[in-house]
């Protein structure tokens, strides 16, 4: 399976942004991609809350989801949808971070909100407090597809191992982390905790992301890291997207799973153990 992985610079009008991933998305499949996968919140890239409550919609009404399962049925191709920001029914009104996997009828295969929330203080200017405006989901996923059970994470997931590893022992061989990393943490982290996410369980790790400055019609401007990536099950980084917006492509070959996994079968020797004590 030939993979094409999106790296997109969204701004908070989703209307523009589904725009430019219909477009990048034929350019895609034009060059052989049979799986698509988009960044993290690939519909609206805002720090505003009132802007995403203005923009945002239900599930079912999301013109964003609707438009990219029509594109890949229109193109019979397989499509990560990263995440979209979804309003919810949620009484404290709080939004859901949900990616989607579509099938090349336009069928969603499987869905996944995000785990683990992004509430940090990068810097004294750079604070970030996701699950004031996100809620958690609580589900860990692995979808099956014709070229492979793919377990699906959302960005700051890529910090908890244990769900990675949960994954790759439930079958995962593809891991997807689609992100809008922060620039400063990037820089530091972004390369080191994928390999890392492969190594440890001997899977495919795809990780499209959001990059640049993003335009905000409302509220503070937003920078993000760039750099998709796509890793192999030994920890060879296989495509590196670097800054600007554009495609990345990988040939998948789950093979290499299988080799990866029996040079060291660390997912098959865990072990139980008393402590620490507290």
């Amino acid at each position: 399976m030939k993979a094409a992985l999106l790296q997109i610079t969204s701004s908070d009008d989703p209307g523009e942004n589904l725009g430019a991933v219909r477009a990048m998305l034929r350019q895609a499949a034009e060059q052989g991609a049979g799986f698509c996968l988009t960044p993290e919140v690939t519909n609206c890239v805002s720090g505003s809350r009132t802007h995403q409550n203005a923009v945002l919609q239900l599930e079912q009404d999301d013109s964003t989801l609707a438009g990219l399962r029509d594109e890949a049925a229109k193109l019979g191709i397989w499509l990560l949808i990263g995440s979209l920001g979804l309003k919810t029914h949620d009484a404290d009104g709080r939004f859901a971070n949900r990616s989607f996997l579509i099938d090349p009828t336009g069928g969603i295969v499987a869905r996944y909100d995000k785990i683990h929330m992004f509430d940090v203080d990068v810097t004294p200017d750079e604070t970030y407090r996701e699950s004031d405006g996100y809620r958690p989901g609580d589900q860990a996923v692995v979808a099956d597809t014709p070229f492979g059970k793919i377990g699906m994470t959302i960005c700051y997931d890529v910090r908890f191992p244990y769900l990675h590893r949960a994954l790759a022992k439930a079958g995962a061989q593809i891991l997807t982390v689609p992100a809008a990393f922060s620039h400063v943490t990037g820089a530091a982290h972004w390369h080191t905790l994928l390999t890392a996410r492969a190594i440890e369980t001997g899977c495919y790790v795809l990780a499209p992301a959001q990059t640049g400055t993003h335009a905000a019609s409302r509220g503070r401007t937003r920078k993000t890291f760039g750099h998709s990536l796509a890793i192999a099950p030994w920890g060879e980084v296989l495509a590196d997207a670097g800054e600007a917006p554009g495609l990345s492509f990988v040939d998948l070959d789950l093979a290499k799973v299988d080799e990866a996994r029996k040079k060291v079968p660390s997912l098959r020797h865990d072990r139980p153990f008393d402590g620490p004590s507290v």
